[in-house]
């Protein structure tokens, strides 16, 4: 059930990524002009994938690795969705939305199959662990997009560049409130989400810590994102710094959620190609 939801759903994300991009080009079209619309029939659609899964399941969406893109997919949405009722930023879709459509193209062909859990994962943590996390790295994901913006904005106004995009980009000063919003929101999920990953392990495998690659790169994540606040907060960063910084610790977060699981064996390497 949750196959053909999730097809429709990535072919809704897809038509609001090409809407926003003809929107900022200059070139918006009838049949993209309702990028608003695909996005939250896409996020409906996507909403009633995971549901479906829950029930086909019964637990928690969060296991395999279909399920981690599907559900960090999900949540990356749900923030830009959010992020919108408190800024006029469309324009961070350009980035979100694409890269929300990426992780979906990796759930949709990874195999879905619904299998037994191991025992690790057959915990009360999987939710809690998991939801926290992918929730953290979805917010950060925003910062990161509004990083990329700034550099982006910051280039034409010095190159004094006057093009559309320029004009339908948020201002600098905007730019760096959403990233630094964001980073106060997603660096306490994050945080939350090693803790309770901590205990997890604590509970599965008899020690808190112990070094596996997974932990090594959230803690290296953390430290980064970490850095970013102290800078921001203690030594007052702002502007372009912040934004390449922004860009750095997801590039981090990326490579903790994806590359670890896949390129670096270890406790958390649950991955089919690893059975």
């Amino acid at each position: 059930m949750d196959s053909p939801l999730l097809g429709f759903a990535l072919c809704s994300y897809v038509a609001s990524s090409v809407g926003l991009v003809l929107l900022l080009s200059g070139k918006e079209s009838s049949l993209f002009g309702k990028w608003r619309v695909a996005l939250y029939a896409g996020f409906g659609l996507h909403s009633l994938s995971l549901l479906s899964r829950v029930v086909v399941c019964g637990r928690a969406p969060l296991a395999t690795e279909h399920e981690s893109f599907s559900f960090f997919s999900w949540s990356i949405v749900a923030f830009f969705l959010l992020l919108l009722r408190r800024y006029k930023a469309a324009s961070l879709g350009t980035v979100l939305i694409p890269m929300s459509c990426a992780l979906m193209t990796v759930a949709f062909f990874w195999d879905r199959t619904p299998v037994p859990l191991t025992p690790p994962l057959q915990s009360q943590w999987l939710p809690v662990h998991g939801i926290v996390s992918f929730f953290g790295e979805a917010v950060l994901g925003l910062a990161f997009a509004s990083g990329i913006l700034y550099i982006v904005q910051e280039d034409r106004i010095k190159g004094k560049r006057v093009t559309h995009l320029m004009t339908q980009l948020p201002s600098l000063e905007t730019l760096d409130d959403i990233n630094y919003f964001s980073l106060r929101l997603g660096f306490p999920l994050l945080t939350a989400g090693i803790i309770t990953g901590s205990l997890w392990a604590g509970s599965a495998w008899g020690s808190w810590w112990s070094w596996d690659p997974k932990e090594v790169w959230s803690l290296v994540t953390w430290l980064v994102y970490a850095a970013l606040l102290h800078q921001r907060v203690n030594v007052g960063w702002r502007g372009r710094k912040a934004a390449v910084m922004a860009v750095l610790g997801f590039c981090c977060v990326i490579f903790t959620f994806a590359g670890v699981n896949l390129l670096l064996p270890g406790l958390h390497s649950y991955s089919h190609l690893q059975r």
